[in-house]
Parts: structure tokens; C-alpha cells; sequence
């Protein structure tokens, strides 16, 4: 890989020189899309049993409770005990019966109470092999539908016993109209679902929590999901210490240079690498990355680079891989406008996740 000392305008300080993000334009096959609906590196481990639960916070010991028993009830052939299919689920055997009552899990709540720690503890709890299993963000959903076209996503996941969606997003209509309909063919096939979706931390009352936004938006699907309320405050700064500001460049520079496996970008470059680079392939983007060096942070200029930045901060918390930058902290990378528009609950997560890895980061730097 080139260096990224040119973006930085720092000289070399050791002869290995650090990766760029810059440099790299992946290709990713339809395939590995398919392969990678399983649950982000970060959660390989986690089960309802390492879920903590605020003691504060009756909701959550529910949640974990709710989530066992639907789990447990998953088992047999396809969950729905219909008879053998075709490839990819179809054939000309008799369609299952799909059970009455909810199909699906819909995990509603703030910032940070767990709710990706439960959906994939559901994932790992649910008794099927993985490849009947499938685990992804609302945006990797529609990029697999980008990818493969919608029919054959329909006939890949509809041979499966769960689906779980992340971050199920509702700001925008055609998406949702897209995912609606791809899941309502899935419930068809006998395909269970659970999904969360993030709400903005505010006003009481106000917008803090989605289950009415997504069982309108849904429509049709709305009887096949039984809400859960998951009340509770960021984990990811309870009782942990602020994020730390942002260091010198020279700092960053040194970090990066010291750092097997480590990227070096200034910030200004990366986010224009990031316009030429399709969002389904940022995951494949960090592919082997140990730490992300960041020189020159500032405001994101406008609404479409934002949410490219959102899509790889995270691929990067999925992949649990620390951050560490120069410029201005990551609770000012968006204007106060963007802060109050319709993609406000996706920026609001990017700086707590952001905050976070920047938290791991700090251990790269030398002491003084």
C-alpha cells in the first residue's frame, strides 16, 4: 500500500509506512455479500448471558426474557415445519403455513441500551446452521438488493430461519417501500424477523422512541411484529470517562508509523476517496486494518458526504477498530442543521460510535 504521508504532509518518521484507506478500491462479489450477513466481528461473542442490564431498567431484563423464549420457539424445519423446497427456498413443494400471531421482534429504543448486543445474541441463539441464519444493517439489506437484483434476494433468504435487520432505517421512503415488500414475501416463506432501529436521544416524548414510525412505515407487516420498549441510557458513556480531545498531527503521524496495521489519511482526502468507493464495500474497505489514523478532522461540507462518513463509522465500530485524530472532535463533524434534519438519529450515532473508538484509540499514543 502507498502512504499517506503526502495527504498528511508530514514526513516519514520510520521506514514501514502505514496503509491508506486512499489507496484502496475494492471490488466485492455478489457472494461475499451473502457470506457476510452474519453478526459484525464486534459481536462474535455475545450472548443473552453477557447482556448486563441496568439494574434501573425493568425493560431490559423483559427484553432478554422475550428474546430466549422467541428463540426457542425457531427450531424444526424451517421454523414453520413446511416440507422440503427447491433451491434457494422455492419449488414445487406445497408453500409452509406460516403460524398466526407475531413473526418478528422489533427492538425499539434509545442510543446505546443493547440492542445490537440482543439482536445478535438472537442470531447465535436461534438453532439453525449459520447459512440459514442471516444478521445485517438496513443499508447491507439494500445493497444485497442492489447486488443481486430483488428476485434473487427474495429466492437466497427465503430458504431461511431468521433474518435479523440492524439499524432499520425510515428516513427514506423508497428504501422502505423496497424492504417492506422484500419482507413481506419473506413472512410469506415462513422467514422470521427482528429488527431495531435508533431513535434521537431529546426531548421526552419526542421522537425518542420509533415503534409507531416503524409499524406505520411497514404497513402491511405490522402484525407480524411484536415491539419491544428497551428503556435505558448510552452504555457506551456510562460511567466512562469523556472522549479523549484530539491530538497534534504529529502525534497522530507517530501513532500511525507505530502502529502494525495501521491506516494514515488526512481527513479532507479520505472523505473524497469515500465519494468514488460504493458504501457496500466500506466493510471490505477496512478489511485487515488494526487502528485508523486521522489527520486534518473537520466539519463534513455537506449532506451526501455525511452519510457516506456514517456507512464507514459503522463498518468501523462492527470491526471494532480504534480511531485516532487530529482537528476538530467528533461532536462537531456535523452542522447544527444536520443535527435537526431528517438524517439526525444517523449522525447522532456516528459521533457515539466515533466517540467510542476515538476512546480505544487513546492507548496508541506514546505517553509524553
Amino acid at each position: 500500500m502507498s502512504s499517506s504521508t503526502a495527504a498528511s504532509g508530514v514526513s516519514p518518521i520510520a521506514d514501514a509506512a502505514p496503509m491508506s484507506l486512499c489507496s484502496r478500491e475494492p471490488h466485492v462479489p455478489a457472494d461475499r455479500l451473502v457470506a457476510e450477513m452474519v453478526p459484525p466481528p464486534r459481536f462474535d461473542s455475545v450472548r443473552f448471558g453477557t447482556y448486563i442490564p441496568d439494574p434501573n431498567q425493568p425493560s431490559q431484563f423483559e427484553a432478554v426474557r422475550v428474546l430466549e423464549g422467541f428463540a426457542g420457539g425457531l427450531g424444526g424445519a424451517h421454523a414453520v415445519g413446511g416440507g422440503k423446497r427447491g433451491l434457494f427456498g422455492f419449488g414445487k413443494a406445497k408453500a409452509p403455513k406460516v403460524p398466526a400471531g407475531p413473526r418478528g421482534v422489533y427492538l425499539d429504543g434509545g442510543y446505546g441500551v443493547g440492542k445490537t448486543h440482543l439482536l445478535a445474541s438472537l442470531w447465535h441463539a436461534t438453532p439453525a446452521e449459520p447459512s440459514l441464519k442471516a444478521f445485517g444493517t438496513f443499508v447491507e439489506l439494500t445493497n444485497l438488493v442492489g447486488a443481486l437484483g430483488f428476485q434473487k434476494t427474495v429466492q437466497t433468504l427465503s430458504g431461511h430461519r431468521l433474518l435479523c435487520i440492524d439499524e432499520f432505517e425510515l428516513d427514506d421512503p423508497g428504501d422502505t417501500v423496497l424492504v417492506s415488500t422484500l419482507l413481506g414475501k419473506l413472512v410469506d416463506a415462513g422467514v422470521a424477523l427482528a429488527a431495531t432501529s435508533n431513535t434521537l436521544p431529546g426531548k421526552l416524548g419526542e421522537g425518542r422512541f420509533a415503534a409507531a414510525d416503524f409499524l406505520r412505515e411497514i404497513q402491511g407487516l405490522s402484525a407480524h411484529f411484536r415491539p419491544l420498549r428497551i428503556d435505558g441510557e448510552d452504555y457506551r458513556h456510562r460511567g466512562l470517562p469523556a472522549a479523549p480531545a484530539p491530538y497534534t498531527e504529529e502525534q497522530v503521524t507517530k501513532a500511525a508509523y507505530a502502529t502494525e496495521g495501521s491506516s494514515l489519511d488526512g481527513f479532507p482526502q479520505l472523505l473524497e476517496h469515500l465519494a468514488r468507493v460504493h458504501p457496500s464495500r466500506y466493510g471490505a474497505l477496512t478489511d485487515g486494518l488494526k487502528a485508523v489514523c486521522l489527520t486534518d478532522v473537520q466539519p463534513i461540507p455537506d449532506q451526501s458526504t455525511a452519510l457516506r462518513l456514517v456507512v464507514l463509522a459503522d463498518r468501523l465500530y462492527d470491526r471494532e477498530v480504534p480511531v485516532l485524530a487530529s482537528g476538530q472532535p467528533f461532536d462537531q463533524l456535523f452542522s447544527e442543521e444536520m443535527l435537526k434534519g431528517g438524517y439526525r438519529k444517523k449522525y447522532f450515532r456516528a459521533i457515539s460510535r466515533l466517540t467510542a473508538l476515538a476512546r480505544d484509540g487513546k492507548g496508541l499514543v506514546a505517553p509524553a
